[in-house]
């Protein structure tokens, strides 16, 4: 699969980009103590991580919820979050380097997210990145969640690139088999997640983090078109 010729890289970004995923889990804790609510977090993130807001609200309440109500709701949670992670706000180690590697070889760069635009803009503010991606497909766009692929195929329509010239990077389980129903491949992300729970027959590397994959020379085991 890595003579397949890659033309775009698209990154997932809570737990991909930038070290998250703590401070989600904590929030829920939060939310769930301010609404005087008894939730197994580990489970809730289990069950919703990469899916959208409201998938997350419905999961959690385990009902249908309407729409203004759920859009209230993850807009209570994702304060919280941001409220927490903001003073402690950390990249996946090595991202923005790596990024910069992505687009000096010619890649395109895309970022297929279940995050709303808050937390899109929250993460890019504070990463500061020199190299902009070129689409950002957010949760909040009306698409369902992963593991449904819509997302990274949107992220893909967006930048001109076939779904099989692709690489996904993901740090979740719902992300990766997303990315193998997008026909594409991927790179697991272990920031929270083994490599056993993120393998795939389409996962072409898995590691902690970008500084790893840096130092495996993974750029440069990989096709790049000369498009």
């Amino acid at each position: 699969m890595s003579r397949i010729p890659t033309q775009a890289i698209i990154f997932d970004m809570d737990g991909t980009m930038i070290d998250s995923m703590p401070w989600h889990a904590q929030a829920w804790v939060e939310f769930a103590r301010r609404r005087r609510m008894d939730v197994d977090v580990p489970d809730l993130m289990a069950r919703t991580t990469g899916r959208n807001g409201t998938e997350c609200i419905r999961e959690l309440l385990g009902r249908e919820v309407p729409q203004d109500e759920a859009d209230a709701l993850t807009r209570e949670k994702e304060d919280i979050y941001r409220e927490l992670f903001g003073p402690r706000f950390a990249e996946v180690a090595g991202f923005r380097q790596f990024a910069r590697q992505v687009a000096d070889r010619g890649l395109k760069v895309a970022v297929g997210t279940a995050g709303d635009i808050h937390n899109v803009h929250f993460a890019l503010s504070h990463l500061q990145m020199d190299v902009q991606p070129l689409a950002i497909v957010r949760g909040d766009e009306g698409l369902p969640g992963k593991p449904e692929p819509a997302i990274f195929l949107e992220a893909a329509r967006r930048i001109d690139v076939p779904p099989q010239h692709c690489i996904v990077f993901e740090d979740a389980p719902f992300g990766i088999e997303a990315a193998r129903r997008a026909g594409m491949r991927a790179v697991a992300v272990c920031s929270t997640h083994s490599p056993a729970q993120l393998a795939g027959p389409h996962v072409l590397a898995a590691v902690r983090d970008y500084t790893e994959l840096m130092n495996i020379d993974f750029l440069e085991s990989i096709h790049v078109a000369t498009v």
